[in-house]
């Protein structure tokens, strides 16, 4: 399948801000974005005007970049998005925040998305006592997500709790710290999602 295997503080520095796509990295002074606040590449520092669509396609990449989703996955999802009963845009984060490398990044179980979809990959994870080892895999209300009991001894993993102790996971995922298990109680809203996605400016840009 492809993927992107460039540098990924060029996609930060791209869309003028942290995604946390480097994990821990992202929270120190190496971090790119606040090193060199402008965009990557010979006219990275020109000042330009954006458009109506520049703004509607950033909006968009932004959101690709952040759940790291190739372009006919996210278009997929959007389709999928507008099918669904409700508002499209909302629809759409619903759907991008089920996948369950980002479950797994929620659960602290990860410090990036990309290191939760490289574990959901290894088939750490199991979903209602199967292993599930596609990070596409979209969970369902009433799932439970487990992290396997051969995989709660790894360095990684381990550490990646103890740093992510302070993080909560959000209130759609019921999830038992002693166990190491957590339940779908309900799918995320709008209201769950943290991150600053614009999602009108998407759905305007696939309805042009």
């Amino acid at each position: 399948m492809a993927r992107y295997t460039d540098a990924v503080c060029r996609l930060c520095r791209r869309e003028g801000q942290k995604l946390f796509l480097k994990g821990d990295r992202c929270y120190t002074d190496k971090c790119s974005v606040g090193r060199r606040a402008y965009a990557p590449g010979q006219h990275g520092q020109g000042r330009s005007k954006v458009s109506e669509y520049g703004s509607q396609l950033r909006e968009k990449q932004k959101a690709r970049r952040y759940y790291g989703v190739l372009e006919s996955q996210f278009k997929g999802y959007f389709e999928l998005a507008s099918k669904r009963k409700g508002q499209t845009g909302e629809n759409l984060l619903s759907i991008l925040e089920s996948r369950l490398d980002n479950v797994v990044y929620r659960l602290g179980f990860a410090m990036s998305r990309a290191e939760a979809r490289q574990l959901v990959r290894h088939g750490h994870f199991t979903v209602n006592g199967h292993k599930v080892n596609i990070p596409s895999y979209l969970v369902k209300t009433g799932e439970v997500i487990t992290l396997k009991e051969t995989s709660r001894d790894l360095e990684k993993i381990k550490s990646s709790i103890e740093t992510n102790s302070f993080r909560q996971p959000p209130k759609w995922l019921d999830f038992d710290k002693n166990t190491l298990t957590a339940r779908v109680v309900a799918l995320p809203s709008k209201e769950d999602i943290d991150l600053p996605i614009e999602e009108h400016l998407i759905v305007e840009l696939y309805s042009k």
